[in-house]
């Protein structure tokens, strides 16, 4: 009997975590499809792994030996599979990295071509992941590194460092009432419905929502999307707004939607991602210096670089 290392992982997570909710949120997938994860490894191994109450979820005996050994399990076939296509990438000279939506703006192809002419023969392959995934490939080992939002779920086990730092705009219907303004309050949007990222994406949906600006209003949600030509579509046909970076209405203008400055709202940062295992790994430190070569100067002070 084969389990999959997928099943064991969101099983280590509940197991952390003693709640299928907060597991479900890091693990960046709904609270039904976990708990139906969970009963199918149960199936699979012919034991019961935890007991469920009101409190939450708690380890039985087969559940406690599963748990020890099931970390150490993960973090080797972690390092193998990373291991494994990294052999790949490296054989063939190309630098996985992962990104969201418009990556590091127009610093993106600067920092790709000065990695070019650092490393010659070598090519970046930038790779965009749906909005479900905030790490894009990073968590999973998918790429060797990122250029992300910051904040974002999982930053904490990551190395990070911030390239530039932007306003967050509104994005409206262009027959929204408030769309001729030349800049709109934060809290005269609390009660429009906003366009989503999916739920299981957790505090990094609550950070494009703005939750934390809202004075502990709820949240009206008019729509969720996945990916930024859906999350267009969404808002131009009047099922919500939303905020974005600012850069957004350069690399995404489209007709029937229109983009304005909000105050209220703390501005949003992008920054480049690696996991800490590639400290070490001369071609993504190699692309980490191209990133911070090419960011921006601080407008407080020149920034030197580490």
């Amino acid at each position: 009997m084969d389990v999959d290392t997928r099943l064991l992982r969101y099983f280590a997570a509940v197991a952390q975590e003693g709640n299928l909710t907060r597991a479900a949120q890091g693990l960046f997938i709904s609270q039904p499809a976990l708990t139906k994860q969970i009963r199918q490894l149960e199936t699979l191994l012919d034991v019961r792994l935890f007991t469920r109450s009101r409190a939450g979820m708690t380890l039985t005996e087969p559940g406690r030996a599963l748990a020890a050994g099931v970390p150490g399990l993960l973090a080797d076939w972690d390092r193998v599979r990373r291991e494994t296509r990294s052999a790949a990438s490296r054989a063939a000279r190309v630098l996985r990295v992962g990104f969201l939506a418009s990556a590091a703006n127009e610093l993106t192809p600067r920092i790709t071509a000065a990695f070019a002419a650092r490393r010659p023969g070598w090519r970046v392959d930038m790779r965009q992941a749906p909005w479900s995934d905030p790490t894009a490939g990073l968590a999973a080992g998918d790429v060797d590194a990122a250029l992300l939002r910051l904040p974002f779920p999982g930053q904490e086990g990551l190395r990070t460092e911030t390239l530039l730092t932007e306003d967050r705009w509104a994005v409206l219907p262009d027959d929204h009432p408030l769309a001729g303004r030349a800049e709109i309050p934060f809290s005269e949007l609390w009660d429009e419905p906003f366009v989503a990222a999916p739920p299981e994406t957790g505090p990094w949906r609550d950070y494009w929502l703005a939750v934390d600006a809202r004075e502990g209003r709820p949240v009206l949600i008019g729509a969720v999307t996945e990916n930024p030509d859906d999350w267009l579509t969404a808002i131009a046909n009047g099922y919500g707004i939303a905020l974005a970076p600012a850069s957004a209405a350069r690399f995404y203008p489209r007709p029937g939607i229109v983009y304005r400055p909000v105050t209220g709202v703390a501005p949003t940062s992008v920054g480049v991602a690696w996991p800490p295992a590639a400290d070490t790994d001369r071609v993504v430190q190699d692309f980490v210096r191209c990133c911070l070569d090419h960011r921006p100067p601080d407008p407080d002070g020149p920034t030197d670089a580490p």
